[in-house]
């Protein structure tokens, strides 16, 4: 598996010929308890790193980064030339010769424990506070790491690194979220999981939880609420300036809805439910650069939100990125073309003193 993330990469274009080979882990949390009382004797927790720890003359990691993937993602769905090929290269902003890359799939994601690996609905019902808590455990006691130089993540992995910056103020040198508020889910943002959620607990055939075939039309309405939550208009207009090539899109979305686990999908979207940090971003210490772009329909800017909560945050700056050719509403966190610069400066800001 190792050998084929490497090959997807250079055929990308995203690597130079010397670029370190990701390497997949996996670590088991035991015994893991979660906000909801509720309990998994093992949880699993698997994760993809690039790069090698550099520890300093007292034994503590100072170079280690961790990158958090979006809502049904995984840290390998960042492995990507738009992402990782900006990124991760040499002389690039987050350089894998210079610095230890952490890429872990959430609870619930990827090829961490998740619902459809058979408990479907009897699987712990977990929040963004027990991800972020599993990933730090995974960090700390798995990966033997103290502290982090760069957290940092899109979208989910976004609100994610809100809450790390508020739940262990001391454990990193710098916080970037990229598509994300600090701020209880609501309004169109909420009410578009509200569809995606409603979709397949609506479905006959999901059979609240214990389905022998995929709930298919619930998928498919889920897959289009989400499809126009991350979208932007511009690129869709551009990309489909006809009523063919429209209709053609949305059709091979319908079909590419089929391949979701219902369960897995509905946790996700659930799972962001009692999300706010908004209480605690004055115990923020790291700094902090919140990046969003004009067209993210998920956090749009009038609502003045990011302008009004950065103040609170003591070391905080908002970054609206401008409609362009090279934005994609939401998912400009992952254009990382669009926000590196910030990125460069965001890491010679907050350097650590020798």
């Amino acid at each position: 598996m190792v050998r084929s993330l490497l090959v997807m990469l250079l055929s990308a274009g995203a690597w130079a010929q010397t670029a370190p080979q990701p390497v997949e882990g996996e670590w088991v949390a035991r015994d893991f308890t979660f906000k909801s009382g509720e309990k998994l004797p093992e949880l699993r927790l698997h994760y993809v790193t690039l790069g090698a720890p550099a520890r300093d003359a007292a034994g503590h990691v100072r170079n280690a980064v961790l990158i958090m993937h979006g809502t049904g993602g995984s840290g390998r769905s960042l492995l990507v030339a738009q992402f990782a090929g900006e990124l991760f290269g040499p002389g690039q902003p987050l350089d894998a010769t210079r610095y230890f890359i952490i890429l872990p799939d959430a609870i619930g994601h990827g090829q961490s424990s998740k619902p459809s690996d058979g408990l479907r609905m009897k699987f712990p019902h977990y929040d963004y506070d027990d991800m972020v808590r599993a990933d730090y455990l995974l960090i700390h006691d798995g990966l033997k790491i103290d502290h982090l130089r760069l957290v940092m993540g899109t979208s989910m992995g976004a609100m994610h690194t809100w809450v790390w910056g508020e739940t262990y103020p001391d454990f990193m040198d710098a916080l970037m979220p990229l598509a994300a508020a600090p701020v209880a889910i609501a309004g169109r943002n909420r009410m578009f999981r509200a569809m995606v959620i409603q979709a397949i607990r609506n479905d006959p055939d999901w059979k609240n939880g214990e389905y022998a075939k995929p709930p298919v039309n619930g998928l498919i309405a889920a897959q289009y609420a989400m499809w126009m939550m991350r979208s932007s208009p511009l690129q869709l207009h551009q990309a489909n300036p006809t009523r063919q090539q429209a209709d053609a899109a949305v059709a091979a979305l319908r079909e590419s809805a089929v391949g979701t686990d219902a369960n897995d999908l509905l946790y996700a979207f659930e799972s962001s439910t009692d999300y706010d940090p908004s209480s605690r971003l004055g115990q923020i210490k790291a700094p902090l650069f919140a990046i969003n772009s004009a067209d993210d329909v998920v956090n749009p800017p009038e609502l003045g939100i990011l302008e009004r909560e950065i103040q609170r945050v003591p070391h905080g700056r908002y970054i609206l990125i401008p409609t362009s050719g090279e934005t994609r509403g939401h998912g400009t966190h992952s254009r990382a073309v669009v926000w590196k610069n910030y990125l460069l400066d965001l890491l010679r800001q907050s350097e650590p003193r020798a």
